[in-house]
């Protein structure tokens, strides 16, 4: 029988949270490892993007999230016009989004998609499983940017057009090459191969929505500094 904590307590973070654009109406931060995007329910985990960014102006609302051990890019509104603004964008899809990963083996193929329901694992929270007769549909298309067959690993672009929890997570190891160093869904050699998740929201894109216009931003993973050249 699994046992499911109250809650679980994050290590503290110490690396800074990077402000890369900034404009009356919003910020997009490039958040490390390690970091919660917004503080969570129990005292010890009140340090998060949110917090850090309230603790500078005042006011900060999350518009989308990304889990803890990711790192990358985010979008955070400072007042409530631009909240509803940006959250629609995010509920109509209209935000792109790239991330980099290094997955564990060498995919045959160049590219490929993924197409695998999506649910809560409830007994096993916050792990998410593929149910056929109930998940939420969820898409990521995947493409090779390097492989390494000395490390047996390669680097990945992913491109999520569902948002599901943990869905790059769990289709990656779906399709047998789980992100190095996930302790939710890898193996034994792919959680031992990293010190961290081997994921990173690099690519961010949406539109301005006091300005007008698309702002597009990227952030570089340094994963491919991990290949063997």
């Amino acid at each position: 029988m699994s046992h499911t904590p109250d809650y679980y307590i994050a290590p503290p973070c110490h690396e800074p949270l990077q402000i890369l654009r900034e404009t009356a109406g919003f910020w997009v931060v490039s958040k490390p490892s390690g970091l919660l995007s917004v503080p969570g329910r129990a005292p010890e985990n009140q340090d998060s993007v949110i917090t850090r960014l309230q603790a500078l102006s005042g006011e900060a609302w999350a518009v989308h999230r990304l889990d803890m051990d990711t790192s990358g890019l985010l979008v955070v509104a400072r007042n409530k016009a631009s909240l509803s603004a940006l959250s629609r964008q995010f509920q109509q899809r209209s935000v792109s989004k790239l991330y980099q990963a290094l997955v564990f083996g060498l995919p045959e193929a160049e590219e490929g998609t993924i197409e695998l329901p999506l649910i809560c694992d409830w007994p096993n929270r916050p792990r998410q499983k593929v149910d056929w007769q109930q998940g939420k549909p969820s898409l990521t298309h995947w493409r090779v940017l390097a492989r390494d067959p000395g490390r047996h690993c390669s680097l990945l672009a992913l491109t999520p057009v569902t948002g599901r929890s943990h869905q790059l997570r769990v289709h990656l190891a779906e399709i047998g090459h789980p992100i190095l160093g996930c302790r939710f869904y890898g193996h034994g050699d792919s959680i031992a191969a990293a010190e961290r998740l081997m994921l990173h929201a690099g690519q961010l894109a949406f539109d301005d929505p006091e300005q007008g216009g698309r702002v597009e931003t990227h952030c570089d993973s340094g994963f491919g500094d991990r290949l063997a050249s």
